[in-house]
């Protein structure tokens, strides 16, 4: 009976998928996820992204977010890591690393040398099926982002970073402030309309 619910929500996922105007249209154009629209929504509303820009993706596999990164940066350094594999991508570094571990964060420091000018992140924790402990999970997944984006980014530097609206999102919400001037929230229309998913976008670090 089980594994007969579970291949039944997993024919139902690909229906959806295929119904899903942004995920044929990622087919069509050739991102590797129809994630990339988000960014492309969030670059266009708040234009985050020079063609000079330092760029680090958090999260990244299967790639969408470094695809569109790589559109628009010509002279600048884009760096991608995540614990599963990920294609080459023109113009992207790749760390198949744990973003959590400090060693991974040591390499990543070391890797562009100065301080930088965006941290992106797309990443979300496995989903349990509890919406209450799934949210909990990310929103520190995105904590440790923020926390992480005081160490890497120059003064002027940008903050794209995925959280599930839930109980602690107050807490994430008030360390975004204490540590950035400027502190926007956005749902890309490409994010789906049952997703608790929003994005928090932080500029200009206040001095410590």
């Amino acid at each position: 009976m089980k594994k007969s619910k579970r291949a039944k929500k997993s024919r139902t996922w690909v229906i959806k998928q295929h119904r899903d105007q942004f995920f044929k249209k990622a087919k069509v154009l050739g991102y590797k996820s129809r994630a990339a629209f988000k960014l492309l929504e969030i670059n266009k509303k708040f234009n985050i992204i020079k063609k000079n820009s330092n760029l680090l993706d958090i999260g990244s596999t299967p790639g969408g977010w470094s695809q569109v990164a790589s559109e628009v940066i010509t002279n600048g350094k884009i760096l991608a890591v995540d614990i599963l594999p990920m294609q080459k991508i023109k113009n992207v570094t790749f760390f198949k690393k744990d973003f959590l571990e400090k060693e991974t964060q040591t390499k990543i420091i070391n890797n562009f040398g100065t301080k930088i000018d965006i941290v992106v992140s797309d990443m979300a924790e496995n989903t349990t099926g509890n919406k209450s402990v799934d949210s909990i999970r990310t929103n520190n997944l995105c904590s440790t982002v923020i926390d992480f984006s005081l160490k890497i980014l120059n003064k002027k530097g940008l903050l794209v970073c995925k959280l599930f609206m839930g109980e602690d999102f107050l807490e994430v919400k008030n360390l975004a402030k204490n540590s950035f001037k400027k502190v926007d929230f956005f749902k890309p229309e490409s994010s789906r309309s049952e997703s608790k998913e929003t994005y928090i976008i932080c500029s200009l670090l206040k001095t410590l």
